[in-house]
């Protein structure tokens, strides 16, 4: 979704005029290009440093008649620049005599021992707790934040694209970036103030927003929950930085030592401060690295200035370039606060020079701390109830206020560009066609409903055959207290019409309370998971499966009722009581649900009718959560997720046919580990008290389709296993490229390996085994857990991925004739 809301952001657009630019290559006197050479216009601290090529660009608002070049080395020159706007302006520098003895090569590995630069990198380490917010028990802080996208790599056949006909107005100036060089058009600006507060004693934190405004989105809460998701908070003292779902070695990792080349470059004074300048390479290519430098003082040893240059070999996708700089202040002559931080990234479909694509920049400024003023710690666990209208809303005077610096004039032209551009139909087209794609639902304004998700209008099963599915719910706003859901589907194979409605309605902001309900008849495969889904209108796999591995005829006709309530007394805990009454049927001829009706096994029944009562228990700790709505959207997905049920089976009500108890619990947790990838595990566990027949028992979930689906089991089909008690346990770790890496053919694909292991252990008692007359022969892994492993290669063309599945046992040719002990399953997505 993320990436579709970049492709909306692309219709918009503006200009920005700086006054000076120069841009161009630093050479020696043999004309060999020097890297990371300190450049800078004369008398400011407005900088960059030369690439590995020794290219550089370097702008500012002001007009400057000088540029500086200095290195180690060599001569520091100063030289005049002829015009405002110098282009190809590339320079030779001469090798200082005086200092020819240390002259430092940058290139290729640099030593580990008697390398000044670690020296100062070890100190910075033994340090880094006595600097910044961390010495403080609470803190305090103003925070401006600056978010803008751009189209880049502007040229006259984009301006002459049929995309932007009738649109032509855009392009009447464009700018270049200053670290890219390339020129590029401003499309959207994001503005935020707010109030930061933290506590160190207790771990805790709470950003309170004041004031939010955008250029033509100002009520979009799809658009900024993504721009801030896109740039979170990040502490270069890390060892690792997370940027787009990967974890990056900071430079000032204790790891970086491994991981970076360091060189001792200069030294200077810095706002009074002695500082040492040392310059960072990646040791390796393929590996999410950075390059850059950055400024240490020498008695605290606390960063004052850094910037970081992702490698372009780094194995991230969709992202081009990754620039940061980030400058810290001095506060009591010791501490080193953040003053300013800014952030670039270049998406892009690949990585060639003239692609073109979009920049993402965030500026983001701090100040006004304070410390030390202790708040309770029910202040930091407060939630935001409502929507604040008048903070989207703030007036000129408040944005006067509270920007911490100034916009320049043309960005202050891009909200008066919007109100122009939404104005034209073209671009309203297209605006709506991104927000299809984004959202999954054709938009209906005028009728308040929305018709989708369109991706679940064509399916395939043996039952059904080909199924036309159309739905659509009511949509008045992004934050409705209410919302009905529909849909209606039909089989061309059995010829019947399929149904399915549902509402919620959110009685009370503050509790969350909801109630909820609905009505479905439908086809479902139940053997695709093992705990019920509590969504009325939910769709299996196995509907929806063009091709599979065998024959799917294990599917069931169901017909169910539900009503619910639910509860979050407390942040990310949710209650649920729910009550639902259902019908089985098998909706095949060659698949039976029977079961004995008396003790001498005689009378059959093929309709389950049955009352449940269930009590669910949801915690998601760390989970960010936007709108206030019925339905909120989910911010993050790095937080784990617990969840306890008990199901009661009540055979007075409804004359329903069993009495049972069913207890269920799971726990799915991800794991960072920095450079070594991300591991997800899950286990499972679930226990039936009482007699219960073959389609009310907890079916082990198979996979019988080409995709890779977590929490299946790739090479058991449905029904291979049957349980009325089970435990199961999930493991995969995705390498991001950490192994391919090291492969000297293979690295240049940015390939990343995955592995992963699956297991369940379980059994049914011989009472529901007794039961049972449906000529289906339960088998449960009750003597040994079955279990399967898979290798796996992702980031294919970027998009594709493919795991090789491996059976480990229940291998027996006479026991399991159709047992697959080797399949290969593959999933597609976009990733970065």
């Amino acid at each position: 979704m993320k990436k579709y809301l970049l492709l909306i952001l692309c219709l918009v657009s503006i200009s920005i005029f700086a006054q000076t630019k120069v841009s161009g290559y630093v050479y020696d006197d043999a004309n060999l290009p020097v890297p990371y050479v300190n450049i800078y216009f004369e008398g400011t601290s407005i900088g960059t440093t030369s690439d590995e090529n020794g290219r550089y660009y370097l702008e500012d608002d002001e007009t400057h008649e000088n540029i500086v070049y200095s290195f180690i080395g060599f001569q520091k020159q100063t030289v005049t620049l002829p015009q405002k706007v110098n282009y190809k302006f590339d320079v030779t520098l001469q090798e200082d005599a005086a200092t020819l003895q240390e002259v430092v090569l940058v290139t290729g590995k640099q030593p580990k021992k008697n390398n000044p630069a670690i020296d100062i990198l070890r100190k910075i380490w033994a340090n880094k707790r006595s600097n910044g917010l961390k010495q403080y028990k609470q803190y305090k802080y103003d925070k401006y934040e600056k978010v803008e996208f751009d189209l880049n790599t502007i040229d006259s056949s984009t301006i002459n694209s049929k995309l932007f006909r009738g649109m032509e107005f855009v392009f009447e100036q464009v700018d270049t970036s200053k670290v890219t060089g390339k020129t590029y058009l401003p499309m959207f600006i994001n503005e935020s103030s707010a109030e930061v507060y933290g506590d160190n004693v207790i771990n805790e934190k709470r950003e309170i927003l004041k004031g939010n405004k955008n250029s033509g989105f100002s009520n979009n809460q799809v658009i900024i929950d993504f721009v801030d998701d896109l740039y979170s908070d990040y502490d270069v003292y890390d060892n690792y930085l997370k940027f787009f779902d990967k974890s990056f070695t900071s430079p000032i990792s204790r790891t970086g030592i491994q991981t970076y080349n360091y060189v001792l470059a200069d030294s200077a004074y810095i706002d009074n401060k002695w500082c040492y300048n040392i310059i960072y390479y990646p040791r390796r290519k393929n590996e999410l690295t950075f390059k850059g430098d950055f400024w240490v003082a020498d008695t605290t040893f606390a960063i004052k200035d850094i910037n970081m240059q992702a490698s372009k070999s780094a194995n991230i996708n969709w992202v081009k370039e990754i620039y940061i700089e980030q400058e810290f202040d001095v506060l009591n002559d010791s501490t080193f606060l953040i003053k300013r931080d800014y952030f670039m990234s270049d998406f892009a479909f690949n990585k060639k020079e003239k692609s073109q694509g979009i920049y993402g920049k965030r500026t983001t400024l701090y100040d006004n701390y304070k410390f030390n003023e202790k708040k309770e710690p029910k202040f930091y666990k407060e939630k935001i109830y409502s929507f604040n209208e008048d903070i989207y809303n703030q007036d000129d005077a408040f944005w006067e206020e509270n920007r911490m610096e100034s916009l320049s004039k043309d960005e202050k032209g891009v909200y008066v560009m919007l109100d122009s551009l939404k104005k034209t139909k073209k671009f309203k087209r297209l605006y709506n066609l991104g927000s299809i794609l984004a959202s999954g639902y054709i938009e209906f304004d005028e009728l308040n409903l929305d018709y989708g998700p369109i991706f679940s209008t064509f399916g395939y099963n043996e039952v059904e055959g080909v199924r036309l599915r159309g739905g659509g719910r009511t949509y008045f706003g992004q934050n409705d207290l209410w919302r009905i859901e529909g849909f209606l589907a039909y089989g061309f194979r059995d010829d019947k019409f399929k149904y399915g409605i549902s509402g919620k309605w959110l009685l009370d902001k503050k509790s969350r309370l909801i109630i909820s309900g609905g009505n479905r008849r439908d086809v479902e495969q139940i053997g695709a998971s093992l705990t019920s889904s509590t969504d009325v209108l939910g769709r299996s796999l196995a509907s929806s499966s063009v091709v599979g591995t065998g024959t799917n005829d294990k599917l069931t006709n169901v017909n169910l009722t539900t009503m619910a309530i639910e509860a979050e007394p407390s942040r990310n805990f949710v209650t649920r009581i729910s009550g639902t009454y259902k019908t089985l049927e098998s909706a095949s001829s060659t698949f039976s649900l029977d079961y004995f009706t008396d003790a001498s096994q005689t009378e059959t029944k093929s309709e389950i009718k049955q009352y449940e009562t269930a009590l669910s228990l949801s915690y998601f700790p760390k989970r960010e959560m936007t709108g206030f709505g019925v339905e909120r959207r989910i911010k993050n997905d790095d937080f784990a997720r617990l969840f306890a049920q008990v199901t009661v089976g009540d055979p007075n009500m409804f004359n329903s046919d069993f009495d049972y108890k069913k207890l269920q619990f799971s726990y799915y947790q991800p794991w960072s580990l920095g450079g070594l990838g991300r591991l997800t595990t899950s286990i499972e566990v679930g226990k039936t008290y009482g007699d219960i027949p073959l389609g009310l028992m907890s079916v082990v979930p198979g996979n019988q389709s080409y995709f890779s689906i977590y929490n299946t089991f790739s090479n058991l089909d449905f029904y291979e296993f049957v349980t009325d008690e089970y435990a199961t346990l999930h493991v995969e770790h995705n390498f991001n490229g950490r192994l391919f890496s090291r492969i000297p053919f293979l690295k240049k694909y940015n390939l990343r390996a995955i592995v992963g292991f699956r297991g369940v252990m379980g059994d049914v008692s011989q009472d529901n085994r007794n039961i049972n007359a449906s000529g289906l022969t339960y088998v449960a892994p009750n003597k040994e857990a079955y279990y399967e492993y898979s290798v796996g290669v992702g980031n294919i063309f970027k998009v594709f991925r493919i795991d090789f599945n491996f059976r480990g046992n229940y291998l027996d040719p006479i026991l399991n004739p159709d047992a697959r002990k080797f399949g290969v399953t593959g999933s597609f997505g976009f990733y970065f």
